[in-house]
């Protein structure tokens, strides 16, 4: 397993000590795992959980090899934290990203994503980055590593600035890395607020090593906000991202509803799609019965 030196700067930054309790959310092939369960000296807990099953092979075999006797492996989507565990002392979250920072290795990097992709990938990163923060304790040190192999603002900065926005109880700490550039805080129109410059950006052609960007974050213990009447407002639920009304709009409670012929029509599709691939045409107009 050859992992790039920009690989461990998320460890670094992240800072394991001994006898805790730690989760690595996106952790196959298992690199920052096993150098997490190193600098711990084999005690504590780390639980190296990926979403794709076939992956953890890969990551089982890697934390047998280095000897990890304190490591876990788990197979969850990360979305799931922390209603399947949580409590943790520290979350490093290496996100799944666009890879534009590892395009020396796979130059098809360049053409096989689209802008589509790179608005899938970030509504995920802003739904696992809320899910990191709500998994650590509070009560202990709390601190949640964010970090990607890509060089875009849109899955970087915009992340961030975004989980501060959702969580006023967290903030950005130093990252404790002593080289690297500092991360963007306005880019072509959007700012991201001064606070960002404490985050850290790596550059092949400035570093010598794949491109990385690393974010440290702070959790703190969370207040009541109150309304108008004094009355406590609900909290948000856990990972669910609102692009549309991030500029104040609120959506009000019972308003919802659902277009019964729109969803026959995706169930209809969803069928159709599932009897191809056992090999049947099925017609897209069902056939009327004779009278």
């Amino acid at each position: 397993m050859l992992q790039a030196a920009s690989s461990f700067l998320p460890v670094l930054a992240l800072d394991p000590k001994p006898k805790e309790r730690i989760l690595d959310m996106a952790s196959a092939p298992g690199g920052k795992s096993t150098y997490i369960s190193a600098m711990m000296q084999n005690t504590g807990v780390v639980f190296a959980n990926d979403a794709t099953k076939a992956r953890t092979k890969s990551l089982s075999a890697n934390v047998h090899r280095m000897g990890c006797k304190n490591v876990i492996v788990c197979n969850y989507d990360g979305r799931e934290f922390p209603k399947v565990l949580g409590g943790f002392h520290r979350v490093l979250l290496d996100a799944p990203c666009s890879g534009t920072g590892v395009i020396s290795k796979d130059p098809g990097v360049k053409i096989n994503k689209s802008d589509r992709d790179f608005m899938l990938l970030s509504h995920l990163q802003k739904q696992l980055i809320l899910c990191a923060i709500d998994s650590v304790d509070p009560k202990k040190v709390s601190i949640v590593v964010y970090s990607t192999c890509s060089v875009m603002p849109d899955e970087n900065e915009a992340v961030v600035a975004y989980a501060l926005r959702k969580r006023p109880h967290v903030k950005l700490v130093p990252t404790g890395l002593e080289f690297g550039k500092e991360g963007f805080t306005s880019f072509r129109g959007k700012s991201f607020g001064e606070t960002l410059k404490l985050t850290r950006r790596f550059y092949p052609h400035v570093h010598n090593m794949d491109g990385f960007f690393v974010a440290k974050l702070h959790v703190g213990k969370r207040t009541k906000k109150m309304d108008m009447d004094g009355d406590a407002v609900k909290p948000e639920l856990t990972g669910i991202v609102d692009d549309e009304n991030e500029a104040g709009g609120q959506v009000a409670e019972g308003n919802i509803q659902f277009d019964e012929e729109e969803d026959q029509k995706v169930m209809e599709a969803l069928k159709r799609k599932r009897l191809k691939a056992k090999g049947y045409r099925p017609s897209k107009k069902p056939q009327s019965s004779s009278p």
